[in-house]
């Protein structure tokens, strides 16, 4: 541990405390050539200043908290990545944390971010999260919060969202435009805010747009549950596969790929996607992109705005796009 101290310099320079910590700020009541002996003396020294302490000075730590559900996530890891880099540009740090989708370690998180003064937060809730006064201190401590990807159903906070409702609304309309009859249709948690909105986008554009179809709905936690649902329902001759999500696009795509499926003369497949997944396979799945990078770089505008002073709360969204690939 480095113990160097403002007072071990100025004993050695036999000058005093506040003049060393003036020499280091570069103030202009301090001569040139203190300042060049101070600065020479500190590096040579390896000192640096205690960031606790300034940060309870000046009520700035220069530190944004970011908590996930988990980072073994291509849409999360493409969101942090941005964020971080927004975060750097502008001279902050980024504190990554996992809640591992429990309400008891988002808790925990919320509690390291508070002893830790973050100057914001960025905030994907875990699906059990119901309780929202741990958030509502931060924002009384005038810490401003970003919810992304995983919202609160709230009026109260900022969030910024993928393009929930559009999205479901393309890949309902591209099966429509290939015809397709007998669909399954995987979505994530119903607990969640995304999974209700893209439920109910899906079901109102196929009613509309393809309304000989048959739909059956499946909602999958995880990839395996995915796997799982996919191979009941293949027994079923269903002609296509939509998935609301990358998790459950790698469990569909296991389930037709142990069957020997071919993609697209057997079965087609369409997801809503960050554009990673999608990619690995041959043909390429065709996929409505929810781009993370493009979220990350939105919650960092939005934080900003708040930082600046904005009280405005508000809901943003990205805008989908249909990414064609061979799989329909």
């Amino acid at each position: 541990m480095n113990n160097t101290t403002l007072k071990r310099i100025s004993q050695i320079l036999e000058i005093s405390i506040s003049t060393v910590s003036r020499a280091l700020k570069n103030h202009p009541d301090i001569s040139d050539k203190t300042k060049l002996r101070v600065v020479e003396l500190a590096n040579a020294m390896d000192y640096e200043p205690n960031a606790n302490a300034i940060n309870l000075r000046t009520s700035n730590s220069r530190l944004f908290g970011l908590i996930v559900p988990g980072i073994s996530n291509f849409f999360y890891d493409s969101f942090i990545s941005s964020v971080e880099e927004e975060s750097r540009k502008n001279n902050y740090a980024l504190m990554v944390l996992q809640s591992g989708d429990d309400p008891l370690m988002e808790l925990n998180n919320l509690k390291l971010c508070r002893q830790n003064r973050v100057s914001g937060l960025f905030a994907s809730i875990s699906t059990q999260t119901t309780n929202y006064d741990p958030f509502l201190k931060l924002k009384d401590m005038k810490t401003p919060v970003i919810f992304f990807d995983k919202v609160p159903d709230h009026n109260g906070f900022n969030k910024v969202c993928v393009a929930d409702t559009a999205s479901a609304n393309m890949a309902a309309a591209a099966l429509a435009r290939k015809d397709k009859k007998k669909i399954l249709a995987i979505f994530g948690d119903e607990r969640l805010l995304m999974t209700r909105k893209r439920l109910e986008a899906f079901k109102e554009t196929t009613a509309k747009r393809n309304p000989s179809a048959t739909i059956t709905y499946g909602f999958a936690i995880n990839s395996q549950d995915a796997e799982g649902i996919t191979s009941t329902y293949l027994a079923q001759k269903v002609d296509a596969v939509f998935c609301m999500s990358d998790e459950i696009l790698t469990g569909a795509m296991r389930a037709i790929q142990k069957q020997h499926l071919r993609i697209p003369d057997d079965i087609g497949v369409i997801a809503i996607s960050n554009g990673f997944i999608p990619r690995l396979f041959y043909p390429e799945i065709t996929f409505v992109e929810t781009s993370g990078h493009k979220l990350g770089k939105l919650a960092f505008s939005s934080m900003m705005a708040c930082l600046a002073g904005s009280t405005f709360i508000q809901e943003l969204t990205i805008e989908s796009i249909l990414v064609e690939g061979g799989s329909l």
